[in-house]
């Protein structure tokens, strides 16, 4: 029956209409549809008659009466979620009338999806199984919470979300679906953390503990439920994590960062660290084992790790709020090593987060160009995706790329990181080297749209980043090539990136300067000089013998015989002239002028010789 399912998908469209009210309208349209296709809606110009109540026979039947139900349910829901954003915009807020009618609508939502639970029960009519049970239920548990929340009934209000959280996790877990899981991410989780503190229960008190304490374990046959779908659901510690830290001895007493090494003076400290280093064994052997599986599996691995990691974070915050609440002192030893604990393990927790971002951009941290694979790691080898498809999986890098970057600038906030100079230099390093494949794939994804010199810019800033980082890193001691991707970045993979984008840079280069010759032949205007007048040049665009020579010819100076001014014409023996010459006594001679010279000049006839 999908429940959960149906109901996600029709908020989601109520995301997308950015409207509550729009939503409603077509939650009414629905229904009415819905009925007309049952056979129960009120005829045209009939005289309107209340409905029958829907019964397990009719769910039996016919399945189309339990979205009819949840129709009807979730437009009661999307009618109160209207009046509440129109009410949060006034500057009256929501007042008394305003809430007491937001109350009604949820309580009628909370009735209908009551009733699908109570129908849904008798299984052997309606022919639900478990599963569809139990969706109800976390359904109308997490409206009943919601109910309790505008009425600011908190404990009531926690107990509903609890119940539906500990429902969906268990279901979470046995389906593997994302479904649930976004669900407990956004109205879930935010309403039990609100209600805990107004509930007065301390902060460092995680939602997951919040939840299992305030689940009816009275209700024996719900807790048979979720524990068959995971027995682990309604343990404060997993028994699988559990036995691994009482069969090793993992639990550690000493926790060491940049060459400084304290004691764990906690035991939740110590026993959370040990759920880490366990987690990070099972996620090497489970990494080994898969080879070339989907990147989306391989994220999944890290999961326990980084639960394990949270768990040692949250730990150590409660410790030091502890000691502030004894009001001792910043520069006592205990809260001296706490820091230190605290910015140890918020550092590891950020090195698994980057390590699984870096398994889903894929391998080589993305460097490897393979656009007909995306980022779940399936080979589309029959049929070549489009070019919005694969300008989609070059989006997602880039996206995963930023939450890198965004890890990396968080490691600097982290208390005592900004004294460290070195530190910090390694940490730029690493930015760096992950802001070039970041520049790479958004270059890939211009040169896909033909824009080569965007391409090539961009190439050309991301050598540049990766030439500081390999500076930086070329000597660095990270050793990532055995143990599983994390924050750690090897000389290795900095220098196969280097070269990979050496090689780009000249590449690109290479076809810029194609593009650039092929534009300028196309864009070259036509010469309309006639042919006879360019004989020395190469006609690259081939002959045009419709301009041979210019027709009717035009009236233009022609140069025939060159007029010069010759310094020298005195003094120098030109053939056919007289020169005067001086004899040795001084007196001047006339040289006479050869007769063939005479008849020769005589002979020259024209416009200068006259």
């Amino acid at each position: 029956m999908e429940v959960t399912n149906f109901v996600v998908s029709g908020r989601d469209k109520a995301k997308l209409y950015g409207d509550y009210a729009t939503y409603r309208k077509q939650l009414s349209n629905r229904i009415h549809n819905l009925r007309k296709k049952l056979g129960i809606a009120t005829k045209p110009r009939a005289k309107y008659s209340s409905k029958a109540p829907v019964t397990s026979a009719d769910i039996g039947s016919n399945h189309e009466y339990v979205p009819l139900l949840l129709l009807t349910s979730e437009r009661a829901w999307s009618n109160a979620m209207s009046m509440r954003e129109i009410h949060s915009a006034e500057k009256r807020g929501i007042t008394g009338s305003a809430r007491s009618h937001i109350i009604s609508r949820l309580r009628k939502a909370t009735v209908y999806a009551n009733d699908l639970f109570q129908l849904l029960q008798d299984q052997s009519t309606t022919r639900a199984t478990d599963q569809d049970v139990l969706e109800a239920r976390a359904y109308a548990a997490a409206l009943t919470g919601a109910m309790e929340f505008e009425k600011q009934s908190w404990e009531p209000c926690v107990r509903s979300y609890s119940e539906a959280r500990i429902i969906y996790c268990a279901l979470a877990t046995a389906t593997k679906s994302d479904t649930f899981k976004d669900l407990l991410s956004d109205p879930i989780d935010l309403s039990i953390r609100y209600g805990a503190y107004q509930m007065r229960i301390p902060r460092t008190k995680a939602v997951p503990s919040i939840a299992r304490e305030n689940f009816p374990r009275s209700d024996s046959e719900l807790v048979s439920q979720v524990q068959k779908l995971d027995p682990d659901v309604l343990n404060d510690r997993p028994t699988k994590a559990r036995a691994e830290t009482a069969d090793t001895e993992d639990v550690p007493k000493t926790i060491s960062w940049r060459s400084r090494s304290v004691d764990l003076e906690a035991a939740t400290i110590a026993t959370a660290l040990g759920s880490v280093k366990s987690a990070t064994k099972t996620l090497s052997q489970t990494l080994a084992s898969t080879g070339a599986a989907q990147a989306k599996d391989k994220a999944a691995a890290y999961d326990d790790v980084l639960i394990f990691s949270q768990d040692a974070v949250d730990a150590t915050k409660q410790a030091i709020d502890e000691l502030s609440g004894e009001r001792v002192g910043a520069g006592d030893k205990r809260m001296q090593s706490l820091q230190i604990t605290r910015t140890a393990v918020s550092y590891d927790m950020i090195s698994w987060r980057i390590g699984r971002n870096r398994v889903l951009v894929g391998e080589r941290d993305g460097a490897t160009s393979n656009a007909s694979t995306s980022n779940s790691g399936k080979a589309h080898d029959e049929k070549e995706e489009g070019t919005g498809r694969k300008l989609a999986h070059f989006r997602e890098k880039a996206v995963l790329y930023d939450a890198i970057l965004q890890s990396l600038e968080s490691i600097k906030e982290l208390p005592g990181v900004a004294a460290d100079s070195e530190f910090v230099e390694e940490i730029e390093a690493k930015a760096n080297y992950f802001s070039a494949l970041k520049c790479l794939t958004i270059a890939r994804s211009h040169a896909l749209l033909s824009n080569l010199k965007n391409a090539l810019a961009l190439i050309a800033h991301a050598s540049g980043k990766c030439n500081a980082a390999y500076s930086q890193l070329s000597s660095s001691m990270d050793t990532s090539d055995d143990a599983p991707p994390n924050i750690s970045v090897s000389p290795t993979e900095v220098k196969c990136l280097k070269d990979l984008l050496d090689g780009e840079v000249q590449r690109y280069r290479a076809l810029v300067e194609l593009s650039n010759l092929t534009s300028n032949d196309d864009k070259r205007p036509e010469d309309t000089t006639p042919l006879i007048e360019r004989l020395h040049e190469y006609p690259a665009n081939g002959v045009n013998l419709k301009n041979l020579v210019t027709y009717p010819p035009k009236l233009e100076p022609v140069p025939v015989k060159p007029l010069f001014f010759d310094a020298a014409w005195n003094y120098i023996e030109y053939p056919g002239r007289e020169v005067e010459k001086v004899a040795e006594n001084g007196v001047k001679e006339t040289a006479p002028v050869p007769k063939v010279a005479e008849e020769a000049g005589q002979k020259k006839k024209g416009w200068f010789f006259r």
